[in-house]
């Protein structure tokens, strides 16, 4: 095997690691949750990130900015990790691991379609049909599941889930123009200080009203969220980046959903029924079609002889 081989491969390996670990979050914010209240997970997980990434400021201090930059980093901050998180925590209150997992397959679809919109990029037929399968999935997924201890409104969760997918959306559009200033190990740690900062009183208020279990269990996902979540599937990805092609690496966003509903299962002991398995791969097959690219057949003219 080539050494060009080898780095692909290494790039694959990695990606599919990344993809893991960000499938195994729900599962993460749905255990430390057990003990912790959501906006406690939160800050925690962004105080952690934030400890993390103190080694790097002085690469930071560095940039020049200016105050439209400044202006798109508050905005970038206020899609994510703020209200992303906010609608994400709550989210996990009303459904489960898995049918969240679910619905964060259609935030490519929904990117694609803010983009489209604000940076005035193509929009195909292809994308359209394809989301309103996605969508029609999800949708369904949401009305046939089933309620239970773990997941008392699944729809109200699901629909929660879908708002913090247009906030990563925005975000997407946002870090966009920042990415041409700035480096994204710089954009990640930004987030992570804003959001340590905005749910501080969040965590404040949440822990003088509300009885919480600091469980070594519970301490063990903060962690597990705040250094392998956020350092570690986002340095493999961007490791895989080095290797492989943009484009080819957005398609294993996909497998996402497949490890939380796998994780789900095995850790969380969660299930799908029949109706709702055939909605999520309803959601797969929509966002896949969106994003894959058929060449049209030329007619090939057979000559008489």
């Amino acid at each position: 095997m080539s050494k060009s081989n080898n780095f692909n491969m290494l790039g694959i390996l990695s990606i599919i690691f990344a993809m893991f670990i960000w499938g195994s979050s729900f599962i993460a914010l749905k255990s430390a949750m057990v003990d912790l209240g959501e906006f406690t997970v939160i800050f925690f997980r962004m105080l952690i990130a934030s400890a993390c990434f103190l080694y790097f400021i002085k690469d930071f201090i560095k940039y020049n900015f200016t105050k439209k930059d400044i202006k798109f980093i508050v905005l970038l901050a206020f899609f994510e990790p703020c209200l992303y998180f906010i609608f994400e925590a709550k989210a996990m209150i009303y459904t489960s691991a898995s049918q969240a997992g679910m619905i964060t397959s259609l935030m490519p679809i929904i990117t694609a379609m803010a983009a489209g919109y604000f940076l005035k990029e193509i929009i195909s037929r292809q994308l359209i049909f394809g989301s309103l399968i996605a969508t029609f999935g999800a949708i369904w997924l949401s009305v046939q599941a089933t309620t239970t201890a773990s997941a008392p409104n699944p729809l109200l969760g699901n629909f929660l889930e879908f708002c913090a997918m247009f906030c990563a959306a925005g975000y997407t559009i946002v870090a966009r123009y920042l990415a041409n200033r700035y480096s994204a190990i710089f954009i990640t740690a930004i987030q992570a200080f804003i959001g340590a900062i905005f749910f501080l009183p969040f965590f404040i208020y949440e822990y003088t009203t509300t009885d919480m279990n600091f469980t070594s269990t519970a301490i063990g996902w903060l962690f597990y969220l705040g250094i392998i979540v956020t350092l570690g599937g986002y340095g493999l990805y961007n490791f895989a980046l080095t290797k492989i092609d943009a484009s080819k690496a957005s398609m294993f966003i996909y497998l996402i959903p497949i490890f939380t509903l796998i994780l789900a299962f095995v850790l969380l002991k969660e299930t799908l029924s029949a109706t709702e398995l055939i909605a999520s791969i309803t959601i797969l097959s929509g966002v896949i079609l969106s994003q894959l690219k058929f060449k049209k057949l030329k007619r090939i003219r057979v000559k008489k002889v």
